[in-house]
């Protein structure tokens, strides 16, 4: 599964248009719309294609692939047209290119380092510090559990900014 950032107001143009799955249309063989945020179908060497949008704004898709013939010239070809439309479709329904895609999802990893690293470094301090007010403790605790739930809602940028108000807290 993957998830791509999607450039802000692209969604909207999208499901506008008439959604998610008409805009996969345009690229893959088979395709039936789930509503209007998502999609399932399949093109040659991809027998599964999953795709939503999120409520936060982002797109996710879990695709199956089966390798092709590597001996087989046709089946090479076929392979590479899939690929030449994976991208095309990536390009229209996330508004990046490629490069600008891996850019983005270095950047939302790092969100969640940087989360994770704060919860760390609180925890540690907490742990060694005998002068940290149970007012501080509280309020640094309510603040890890809203990382933590962040975290696990793959809101990255939301647990990166709580984060932050956790660092400040201890300087």
């Amino acid at each position: 599964m993957e998830r791509f950032d999607v450039k802000r107001g692209l969604m909207k143009q999208i499901l506008a248009d008439g959604g998610l799955a008409v805009l996969a249309k345009k690229y893959f063989d088979k395709v039936e719309a789930d509503g209007k945020t998502s999609f399932s179908g399949s093109h040659d060497i991809m027998t599964s294609i999953n795709a939503h949008f999120t409520e936060t704004g982002s797109l996710v898709i879990d695709v199956t692939n089966v390798p092709p013939n590597f001996d087989n010239p046709e089946a090479m070809s076929i392979a590479q047209d899939s690929r030449r439309k994976w991208t095309l479709f990536l390009d229209e329904a996330t508004g990046y290119n490629s490069k600008q895609r891996g850019d983005k999802a270095k950047e939302w990893g790092k969100k969640a380092s940087k989360a994770k690293s704060a919860v760390n470094a609180a925890r540690h301090y907490m742990k060694l510090s005998s002068n940290v007010s149970e007012e501080v403790k509280t309020q640094a605790e309510s603040l890890i559990e809203e990382i933590e739930s962040a975290l696990k809602q793959g809101e990255n940028t939301k647990a990166a900014g709580r984060g932050e108000k956790l660092n400040k807290l201890f300087k």
